[in-house]
């Protein structure tokens, strides 16, 4: 894996109230950082009017001084073609902050398993909601 810069690479779609990000959401995804467990690899912001009009706005353009601090590493993994899927999903009235992470805490595992004769057959991500879900109906049935 020494040719490899990247571990995986998660494109996240949170939704935001139509008025901005807030803070807590930005606090939280600038601790991530500092820990090394992610790094940002690019930010957008999409709203949809009530009228259906679509703004697709780049880091550099969003109005909110703690979003510009966080400072992607500027791959530019989010595209227009991706923007524009994340706002057919939007209701009007509605925005969504959209994150491109990696894992950077994977990487050296990734390089073990790259370096040896094993081989990552299956990868899957399971949202938190459903996790949570299966476990309060495990403690329901106990």
């Amino acid at each position: 894996m020494a040719d490899e810069k990247f571990g995986p690479v998660e494109f996240m779609v949170i939704g935001v109230p139509l008025d901005g990000v807030p803070d807590a959401v930005v606090t939280e995804v600038q601790k991530l950082v500092d820990a090394d467990v992610v790094d940002l690899l690019d930010v957008a912001y999409v709203s949809k009017a009530e009228d259906g009009t679509v703004t697709t706005l780049e880091l550099e353009e969003i109005d909110h001084p703690a979003l510009a601090a966080l400072d992607p590493d500027g791959v530019g993994l989010a595209g227009e073609e991706d923007l524009l899927d994340v706002s057919a999903g939007l209701a009007p009235g509605s925005a969504a902050l959209v994150l491109v992470v990696e894992h950077t805490w994977a990487r050296s595992f990734l390089a073990a398993v790259v370096e040896t004769p094993a081989e990552i057959l299956m990868s899957e991500r399971i949202t938190a909601e459903v996790v949570n879900e299966v476990v309060r109906i495990g403690k329901t049935l106990d």
